[in-house]
């Protein structure tokens, strides 16, 4: 059998020389740090870090998502349940929720997204739609607007 890892790309990221990005317009005191965004499946890692106490926005996605808990406690306000540090959570494709990052100290999640995130208003209507692309988009902008070199988070060929 022959394998043609000499073809197969492996990309390889310095995670903390990426910059955290105020993700906004949804609040400029959460930050995201995107580490890797997929094209071909439309996937996107990313670090995630909300102040404790504070609200995301209701979302849905259209794909699933793997969520690991580094630091912190934060919970849906739609399930019973609290993640702390270690803790992974699973969403299937279709779920909605409201993240509320618990009181005591700021949350820092893993998050691998497949498809489209939809904010969504009080009564579910799409206010706004996230994806690999718009993830791309804010980063190059950020990155232009503060005179950050962008690395290239698409690539399949990394150092």
């Amino acid at each position: 059998m022959t394998f043609y890892s000499d073809t197969i790309g492996t990309a390889y990221i310095e995670v903390e020389d990426l910059p955290w990005v105020p993700f906004l317009p949804y609040s400029d005191q959460i930050h995201i740090k995107l580490i890797k965004l997929n094209p071909i499946n439309g996937e996107w890692t990313s670090l995630l870090r909300t102040p404790a106490g504070m609200e995301l926005p209701k979302h849905h996605h259209a794909g699933t998502v793997h969520v690991y808990t580094v630091q912190g406690c934060w919970r849906y306000k739609e399930h019973d349940w609290i993640a702390k540090p270690g803790s992974f959570v699973y969403e299937t494709a279709a779920s909605v929720h409201t993240p509320v990052a618990e009181p005591g100290e700021d949350v820092i999640t893993l998050n691998i997204v497949v498809g489209d995130w939809n904010v969504l208003d009080e009564n579910d209507n799409i206010l706004a739609v996230e994806n690999w692309k718009s993830m791309l988009k804010r980063y190059s902008d950020y990155c232009a607007a503060e005179g950050i070199a962008p690395v290239d988070i698409t690539s399949f060929n990394g150092n």
